[in-house]
């Protein structure tokens, strides 16, 4: 009896634990911790080198591994290989830091929105749009296209999320496929 009674107890630990891991998904072929920062996490992702990079030259690594609670909308590297040819290399330069930090802090939201609030918050629109601002002052849009939430800049350019929910100590972040570009 006392067996089968630890065999289900290690069973439940097992099994809560596999629950709690599986909760994040992987990003870039690396586990996202909930108990690790927006940027700890991000330096760990092979899909994200460039936003780390850009982060780093941008003097934003603090800002983001502050308490938040942020919401990152995380281009992965094809996003930034997508934008015309030398934009990444100009934007990375010192005297355009304040560029750099301009698009950055536009991927940028205060608070911690899921995917699902952000979908709900879109349906329930009268146009079938949430508005928001990035804390770059900027004007976001989030639609719902089938299972899949947009964002878009203020250009109308559309950016889809590929991996909702991965969960930080200090926010969560969406992975996206395009660059939001502010005006």
């Amino acid at each position: 009896m006392k067996i089968v009674s630890k065999l289900a107890t290690a069973v439940t630990a097992l099994t809560i634990a596999t629950a709690a891991y599986a909760e994040n998904p992987m990003v870039g072929g690396a586990p996202m911790f909930e108990t690790k920062n927006i940027v700890e996490n991000a330096v760990n992702s092979a899909d994200h080198t460039t936003l780390v990079a850009a982060v780093q030259a941008a003097d934003l690594v603090e800002t983001l591994q502050g308490p938040g609670p942020f919401t990152v909308f995380a281009p992965v590297n094809d996003a930034f290989a997508a934008l015309p040819a030398g934009t990444v290399d100009t934007l990375l330069k010192p005297e355009n830091k304040a560029m750099l930090q301009k698009v950055l802090t536009a991927h940028v939201v205060a608070g911690d929105w899921s995917a699902a609030e952000i979908a709900r918050q879109a349906r329930a629109s009268s146009d079938g749009f949430y508005h928001f601002n990035a804390v770059s002052g900027d004007a976001l849009s989030a639609q719902v296209k089938g299972n899949n939430v947009y964002i878009y800049d203020e250009n109308g350019n559309a950016s889809r999320v590929t991996i909702a929910d991965v969960d930080q100590s200090n926010g969560v972040i969406h992975v996206v496929n395009a660059v939001l570009v502010p005006k």
